[in-house]
Parts: C-alpha cells; sequence; structure tokens
C-alpha cells in the first residue's frame, strides 16, 4: 500500500507539473512520493559521505524563519540583504515551502533543501525562470543526487522536446555546465548561511569555490 501510495502522489504530481509548471504544490507531492524510495536513500547516503554534511544532519541544523525588515539593514553586498530582496521582488513569504515533520535524516535532508531553496539560487546565480530551475536543479543533482532533481530535468527536456525541440542542444549544455560547477563546488548543504548573514555574497562565493560565467 505504502508503493501505491506513494506511486499516486509522484505521478499526480507529474502530471500537474507537466499542465501547469509554475505549480509548486506539484513539485512537493512528487518529493513527498519518491521519500521513502531507494533513490531517495541513495541520495541521503551520497551526501552523508561528506563529513561536514553528515554532521549537520546530525546535529538536525535548521534556522529560525528570517525577518526579512532585518535583513534588509545589512550591506548591501551581503547575502541576507540579497536574500531579503530576493523574496521581496518573487512576493515569497520565508516559509512559502512545504513543511516536513522531522523524523529520520531523510525529513531533515528534504526539509532543510526546501529551507535553503532560494539561498542557493542567490549563491550560484541561477535565475528563478524556467531554465534557471533546471540549472539549479542539475547543480543540486551533482551536490546530492536528489531524485527531484531528476524528475524536473526529465520533465524540462520532455517539455522542450515538444514545445521547443530547436533548443533542446543548448538547453542540454547549460544542464551539463550546472551539474559541472556543482560538482566542483563545495558542498552547500554543509553550510549554516544563516549565522553569517551579513557575509558578503561574493566572498561566500569564493569560500565555496563557486565560479562560473553568469558571475563574471
Amino acid at each position: 500500500m505504502l508503493f501505491t501510495t506513494n506511486l499516486i502522489s509522484v505521478t499526480k504530481g507529474i502530471i500537474s507539473l507537466l499542465q501547469n509548471p509554475s505549480n509548486i504544490l506539484s513539485v512537493y507531492d512528487i518529493e513527498d512520493g519518491l521519500k521513502e524510495s531507494w533513490l531517495q536513500r541513495l541520495s541521503l547516503q551520497y551526501v552523508k559521505s561528506d563529513r561536514a554534511t553528515a554532521q549537520i544532519i546530525a546535529q538536525r541544523y535548521l534556522a529560525a524563519s528570517p525577518c526579512l525588515e532585518t535583513l534588509l539593514k545589512l550591506p548591501e553586498d551581503s547575502l541576507g540583504y540579497h536574500y531579503a530582496t530576493h523574496l521581496i521582488s518573487l512576493n515569497f513569504d520565508p516559509n512559502f515551502y512545504r513543511s516536513i515533520q522531522v523524523n529520520s535524516d531523510t525529513d531533515y535532508l528534504l526539509l532543510r533543501l526546501r529551507q535553503t531553496h532560494d539561498i542557493w539560487h542567490i549563491v550560484t546565480g541561477f535565475g528563478v525562470d524556467g531554465m534557471g530551475e533546471l540549472q539549479l536543479k542539475a547543480f543540486e543533482l551533482s551536490q546530492t543526487r536528489r531524485p527531484l532533481a531528476i524528475v524536473i530535468i526529465l520533465g524540462g527536456l520532455f517539455g522542450a522536446l515538444f514545445s521547443s525541440p530547436l533548443s533542446l542542444a543548448s538547453l542540454w549544455e547549460e544542464i551539463v555546465l550546472a551539474y559541472n560547477l556543482g560538482k566542483n563546488t563545495r558542498p552547500f548543504l554543509a553550510q549554516k548561511w544563516e549565522l553569517a548573514w551579513e557575509k558578503s555574497l561574493l566572498v561566500w562565493r569564493q569560500e565555496l569555490a563557486i565560479v562560473h560565467s553568469l558571475l563574471d
């Protein structure tokens, strides 16, 4: 029954996402459906192979919801200021993501990824449009082996095949570049971003060794 329920959730989410790529609830349906899968277990095993990430998972480090007005008082080059202006420009609440009750390492991993999703956007420089989301998912796949990333990437390629087949080559190139960027960047999951909101975005990128043309 558990497998059937998960399969229904994943299928429902994929169909809904293909119909409306901007429906974030569909993304959560897919990931919730994959939570008990062997792919998700492999993802957890992979991220825990990094000592610093394994320590954060063991600590169950989660940050309190930030006050955007407070972050706006930080220097304009800081991560916190960039994060606040980013969310305000999108009219997003910091707690927009679907929450998860943390009863396992997998629960923690998924919640932390959801909690820091927009921080990853800011630090990588990937946009929040369709292309940017696919780039970030490729980056995530490289860093975490997250099964949701595989589904989203395949969905993006599938959609492009029917809507704009001539764009497939350039789309695939961007996905590969983003994947390689993630492979050569220090683990994002090992970072306690919220303890250093005041640190400049440039310094964060330098410390994480993240360098690509979007940041030039």
